[in-house]
């Protein structure tokens, strides 16, 4: 297995326990993810948009980005159960280049005391100067562990599995994206939250996690709507062994609209571009580009095109925010 390890230097600063993690079941296992004080549930904002307007719709927006300012959105609601889970073992977990999965991990691990590995897609990059996004995964203290394309595309196959707990010890493995079984369980919570305010929540799709607990959430006439920003329609599959996982089967109505991914992930255009400027100029949104810029476009041009009948009122969820460097680089297959 190719691969070159990099640490942060120094110890990982380790948090005192606190009360048990906010949305994360029952258990009384303690980490002190509450310590935190995450926004939950998070604000729902109404706004003024005439695209919407005009065909009787009204746009919600759900704050999620909001929730905590270094676990955001999807991050926090799909860690917290994981980490209780993991108990303050040591976490290891997969990401490309500028994945936001891997730097939630790895902040969680700084503020809460617990070591964390990253295997990150690219075997390449072992021997380059780190990208802002691994660079702060270092900073945060974790483990840094590259692989080649081939092996990273098999990282669920128990061989390789071995050899990076023989390597790294005993650790909680989590998949890309943090999209599994507890994962969309603590994302039910989002569903429930949007429960009598809105007929139709819709969110960026990475992985399916989200969107899996999502629907699993919502009242049984809401239906969820999720946005693939990656190529090769393989994620209906996802989301429906996610919710076999989760919750023994189908759980809730969820849809998919595989129009709106810009040529696959990470990639933009200048019309997409375009549009999240204006957003951002008529609403004061900052809006990641990746994800949230495409989830906006695509309800945009579904209310225009009458997907959406007079009166529904759609709840957009607002997963991310621009990561300092212009928003065009954000999580990698991380929803």
């Amino acid at each position: 297995m190719p691969s070159t390890p990099r640490e942060a230097p120094g110890p990982v600063p380790s948090s005192p326990p606190s009360a048990p993690i906010a949305g994360a079941g029952n258990s009384g296992q303690d980490l002190g993810l509450s310590r935190l004080r995450p926004v939950l549930p998070s604000p729902l904002l109404p706004v003024e948009d005439e695209r919407f307007a005009r065909h009787g719709v009204t746009l919600l927006l759900k704050r999620d980005d909001l929730i905590h300012a270094d676990l955001p959105g999807n991050k926090w609601r799909k860690l917290a159960p994981n980490l209780r889970a993991a108990a303050g073992r040591p976490v290891l977990t997969f990401g490309g280049a500028y994945s936001n999965h891997l730097r939630a991990t790895a902040v969680a691990g700084r503020l809460l005391g617990f070591r964390t590995v990253g295997v990150v897609r690219g075997d390449e990059l072992a021997h380059r100067p780190l990208n802002p996004s691994l660079a702060r995964c270092a900073a945060d203290g974790m483990r840094l562990h590259f692989v080649d394309r081939g092996t990273y595309r098999d990282k669920a196959d128990p061989r390789v599995l071995a050899g990076l707990l023989s390597a790294y010890g005993e650790c909680e493995v989590i998949p890309e994206g943090g999209s599994n079984a507890l994962a969309a369980q603590g994302c039910t919570e989002l569903g429930r939250e949007l429960r009598g305010v809105a007929d139709v929540a819709a969110v960026a799709c990475g992985t399916g996690g989200t969107l899996a607990g999502l629907a699993a959430g919502l009242a049984p006439r809401q239906r969820a709507l999720g946005v693939p920003v990656l190529r090769g329609g393989f994620l209906g599959d996802a989301v429906r062994d996610l919710q076999r996982e989760a919750f023994g089967g189908p759980a809730g109505a969820w849809s998919l609209d595989d129009r709106f991914h810009f040529g696959g992930y990470a990639r933009t255009t200048p019309a997409l571009h375009a549009f999240a400027d204006d957003f951002e100029d008529r609403h004061g949104l900052p809006v990641e580009r990746l994800y949230v810029a495409k989830l906006l476009y695509a309800l945009t041009e579904l209310a225009g095109e009458g997907a959406f009948p007079a009166g529904t009122a759609v709840a957009a969820v607002i997963t991310g925010r621009p990561d300092g460097s212009g928003g065009t680089q954000s999580s990698d297959s991380s929803r």
